[in-house]
């Protein structure tokens, strides 16, 4: 499997095997078990998604490091993939992130409907 090189890629990849409900689904259960504040209806726009999931990891990058560091590790993105990241500027490493996050998630939920 080669993985979603962009967001709309990420997107229209779920859409076309009907999984963005299931991206969704996996999002807000690892969301829950980090316990981080938020959940998506599953109809929210692929828009919104970024952009609120985005402003989350912004917030928790800001002022709630620990539990960025809780979410990344319940969600399982690779230490080295962060490490590649540049931390200098928080928006644009907050935006990486999202994406990285949706990217794994995505994984699960391709490995999951792949091999039922």
């Amino acid at each position: 499997m080669q993985l979603p090189a962009t967001f709309d890629d990420l997107i229209a990849t779920a859409e076309q095997y009907d999984l963005y409900n299931k991206l969704i689904n996996q999002l807000n259960k690892d969301l829950l078990l980090a316990n981080v504040d938020l959940q998506f209806e599953p109809d929210v726009l692929p828009t919104s998604l970024k952009y609120l999931l985005h402003e989350a990891i912004f917030n928790l990058i800001q002022d709630k490091f620990g539990d960025y560091l809780n979410l990344l590790y319940i969600i399982d993105i690779s230490e080295s993939k962060i490490k590649q990241l540049d931390g200098s500027d928080v928006v644009k490493l907050s935006e990486q992130v999202t994406f990285l996050v949706l990217q794994r998630e995505w994984q699960k939920v391709w490995f999951r409907w792949k091999h039922k």
